[in-house]
């Protein structure tokens, strides 16, 4: 099974590119596309936003093949504020409801809608990469967006965990897509809505301080 998921993180965009070339040929294929709309909010109530940094097509691609030529840079403040981030969701979700109602009963139409905007927002993904990093558009994606805000409310899910072994090193920090710094939640659980748990953090970390259940087994030992 373990072996199974670092298969699907590492290779899942290939579902991405799959639909990005059928649906052209059949537009209907394009409305699959809503299972990545309802599914980061499903998981997000059990485990923040892990959809975004593992189980995302989207996500996979921009980490396995876009990281390659993106930029390293921070995302701008603006670009993660909540006032920015409602406005996105509340214009793509008009635009998203409009295209529907307008292909009522066509559903051809409405996966043309679908497809349009996982190309397009895609597109917007890659183009933004070029001057931030892969990971910018996860900072306003309307659904990871709302996944952040559950992820908010549901204190007592299963998230990454920095415990007191943490030296303050911040390597971290620059390794985080998001723009986090999980050395500041030393000793307590990476509660950040925003955490992706891509394990960046997990990787770079050279005392090996951040992981899933690591405080309660720092405590043990």
């Amino acid at each position: 099974m373990k072996n199974l998921f670092k298969l699907w993180k590492k290779y899942s965009y290939v579902l991405l590119l799959a639909f990005i070339i059928v649906s052209l040929f059949d537009f209907r294929v394009g409305m699959i596309a809503i299972i990545c709309m309802i599914a980061p909010i499903i998981v997000s109530i059990f485990r923040g936003r892990f959809w975004c940094g593992n189980l995302c097509p989207r996500g996979s691609f921009y980490d396995n093949l876009v990281s390659k030529f993106s930029n390293k840079k921070s995302v701008p403040k603006f670009l993660k504020s909540i006032h920015y981030r409602l406005f996105v969701v509340i214009f793509m979700f008009t635009m998203f409801s409009i295209g529907v109602k307008n292909n009522w009963g066509n559903p051809a139409g409405i996966g043309m809608v679908f497809y349009r905007i996982i190309v397009i927002t895609t597109i917007i993904g890659v183009l933004l990469s070029l001057f931030y990093n892969n990971r910018v558009w996860c900072n306003f994606c309307p659904m990871g967006s709302i996944a952040s805000f559950i992820s908010y409310l549901k204190r007592d899910k299963k998230v990454l965990e920095v415990s007191n072994t943490c030296v303050n090193c911040k390597i971290c920090a620059k390794k985080c897509p998001m723009g986090i710094s999980p050395y500041e939640y030393r000793g307590n659980v990476l509660s950040h809505p925003d955490c992706i748990q891509c394990e960046k953090c997990v990787i770079a970390c050279p005392k090996k301080s951040i992981g899933y259940s690591m405080i309660d087994n720092h405590i043990d030992s």
